[in-house]
């Protein structure tokens, strides 16, 4: 007998058998939600299939939206579904419920969307920024070796004023 053991289930499964116990699909996930949640996620899904060429499938208990990495993500919630889109500047928005820091470049920011009418500006604009962020790591080019020095040459010769400095910040 020819076979394998799920390393999920530990049940045997021969040969070409199909078996899967530790199935997640869209499906699934989004069969229990309300009629409400069921249009705001198909209004969202067919807004960010609208952006382009993307992957998006089912992980775990949520829905991801991905490029080259995952730049959104839903999780179907019994009365909301929490919308957490990647974003490389923090919003300050009421639609945002909480904000985290996912890594040095990326801030992830938690939206709870109740109704299909809510799937629209200044969300949706968010999911295009992030779609357009995730594109790929940005190229950076190397300095030339003499450009340091002549950073710091002129930085002494031309002291900053407080104003140059604000606006540098933004």
């Amino acid at each position: 007998m020819t076979g394998r053991e799920c390393y999920h289930c530990k049940q045997w499964v021969e040969e070409g058998e199909a078996h899967d116990c530790w199935t997640t699909t869209e499906a699934a996930l989004t069969q229990d939600l309300s009629e409400d949640l069921q249009d705001a996620w198909e209004r969202l899904r067919e807004t960010a299939a609208s952006f382009g060429d993307q992957r998006i499938y089912a992980s775990h208990k949520s829905i991801m939206f991905s490029r080259t990495s995952c730049y959104f993500f839903v999780r179907p919630k019994r009365k909301f579904l929490e919308l957490c889109v990647f974003l490389g500047r923090t919003l300050k928005a009421p639609q945002v419920r909480r904000v985290d820091r996912a890594s040095k470049s990326k801030v992830v920011h938690f939206i709870h969307i109740t109704h299909r009418d809510e799937v629209e500006a200044p969300v949706t604009d968010w999911l295009q920024e992030a779609y357009e962020l995730s594109s790929g790591p940005r190229t950076t080019s190397k300095p030339t070796p003499g450009a340091k020095t002549r950073k710091a040459k002129t930085a002494k010769a031309a002291p900053r004023t407080i104003s140059a400095k604000k606006s540098q910040r933004r």
